[in-house]
Formats: C-alpha cells, structure tokens, sequence
C-alpha cells in the first residue's frame, strides 16, 4: 500500500502536474493520474514525458477515473466508450492499471432489476475494452442510508452487492473501490474485509465519520480526516488490508468543509494536513506494540 494524493479529492483545485508537485512537497508516495490532461501531453511529447513527472518526483501512480458517462443516456454511453481503448493504452502505458467509477446505490426512474441489468451489461463492455491492456476496473459502493432514503428505487449498496454485480459483469477484471466511508455506513466489519483478496480491492479511500451522529444518520458530504474522531477504525482497517496483500494506493476523501475552506487559501498546507492525518492511521504496527 502506498499513501495517495488526489488533490480534488481533499478540495485543492488545481492542475494535474501542480497536484503532483502537491503530492510531493507534503510527503505523498503516488498521486492519481489525470487521464484528459496525460493525453494532451503525450500527443505533444509522447507517453515518456507522463512517466517522467512520475520519476522525477519519486511518485508512484496511483489511478485514473473512468472517462465513460455509463449511468447516462445510451447515446453519451456509446460517445464515450469509443474514446475508452485510446485512454487505457496510454494509462498502460505509463503503467497505471487502476480505474474507478461510482455505483450508485438507488435510480429514479429503473427498477432495480433493470439497473442491475443495464450496470452489468455496460459495464461488462467497459471492463471487456479495458482488459486487454490490463487494467482493472473498481466499482464503488454507496452506504449511506441517508442518500436512499426517500428514493423510488434502491439499489446495491454494499461490498457483498457490489461483489455480486462483479460476477454479472464477468469478466475476471472488475472489483471494488474500498471507500471506508460505505464500508463504515452499510454496516460492514473488518471479517467482511478480511474474506476478500488483493484481486477483489482495485482502489480505496480512507476518511472518518462525525461522533455525534449514529451511523444511519450520517451524512455523506459531512465526513472527517482520517483518525480525526476515530469513529472509524483505520488503523485496523489499514492492518486488514495488509493481511489481504492489497498492494495499491490509499487515498484520503474527507469531504469536510474546513479543509475545504483551507484548500482555498494554502492548497500545499491542505495537503500537509491531509498527509499528516493519512499518517496518524498509517502506522498500524506501532499501535499493535503500543
């Protein structure tokens, strides 16, 4: 595992080579890649020039979003996914062979069996032009009651749905996006996690959760920095997914409107902070000898 920046992710608007030097100044391993920007570069100066900002910062690369508009229109879905196979060689490329996208655990209008049905057969295309260039693909669950409450039409919410969707798709290359945040609101353990492997965990996010708020209750865009509240137990999380060989990025998503406020005034202090709390939960072994 390696510690992760995505600068939007903690609210820094910037570009994509400013958020690597980020990434580097406030003590990151990897920084995500932008996949837009990384294709600007290459047509001019080749996919050398993208490793190279990696290399020349000491960074890892952690992951690409998903280009594909799969939840839209059938039009907009067929746009992009014409544009996918050129996004993935080049993310091969420069040897970056995560990407995610989100799930959304209800619909408005499809049933569930028909949202099953449409997730599982666009993204089965998706993940079937992806893997000859060996990328994976991490579908992202949403846990938070809060978010279905009140919708027509609920959907898969959970690691164990999201793992069932990953079977529909078929393909061997689909898996999850771990946001401890889900993990921690649809009531999930730290033995759900141990029962996965590296092969299931594509991506994660790491975050806490407000203490005076009962889990059912929470509030997605109200999260905490990691080892703020300790409501979330991180550093046992961050010690299971060691046991499982997850061996990808960790990336803070807080969504918390202090650091945001802050990112507006000293992005690099907002990615100091950000750092310094991934910190705090990352050393799971000197809490075990504690």
């Amino acid at each position: 595992m390696y510690k992760n920046l995505n600068p939007g992710a903690v609210h820094i608007r910037c570009g994509w080579i400013e958020g690597l030097d980020l990434a580097r100044e406030a003590g990151f391993q990897g920084a995500d890649l932008s996949i837009g920007e990384a294709q600007k570069l290459a047509e001019e100066q080749g996919a050398g020039a993208v490793r190279k900002l990696y290399e020349e910062r000491g960074l890892k690369i952690g992951g690409w979003g998903l280009p594909v508009n799969w939840r839209g229109t059938e039009a907009q879905f067929y746009a992009d996914i014409a544009k996918l196979p050129a996004a993935a060689q080049l993310a091969a490329e420069v040897g970056c062979h995560r990407t995610m996208t989100v799930v959304l655990g209800w619909h408005d209008e499809l049933t569930r069996q028909q949202h099953f049905d449409q997730a599982s057969q666009r993204l089965r295309l998706i993940c079937e032009t992806l893997k000859p260039h060996g990328h994976r693909l991490g579908l992202e669950f949403i846990g938070p009651r809060t978010l279905r409450a009140g919708r027509p039409h609920g959907f898969a919410y959970t690691m164990d749905a999201m793992l069932l969707l990953c079977c529909a798709i078929g393909t061997g290359n689909a898996g999850l996006l771990v946001d401890v945040w889900h993990w921690y609101t649809c009531l999930s353990t730290l033995d759900d996690v141990r029962q996965l492997t590296n092969q299931d965990v594509v991506y994660v996010h790491i975050n806490d959760a407000p203490a005076d708020r009962d889990v059912l209750e929470q509030i997605d865009n109200q999260r905490c920095l990691p080892g703020e509240t300790g409501v979330i137990p991180n550093r046992e999380l961050m010690g299971v997914l060691e046991e499982i060989g997850y061996d990808g990025p960790v990336t803070v998503e807080p969504f918390n409107q202090r650091l945001r406020e802050l990112a507006e005034r000293d992005p690099l202090e907002a990615a100091r902070i950000t750092s310094r709390a991934l910190d705090s939960v990352w050393d799971w072994r000197a809490a075990d000898r504690a």
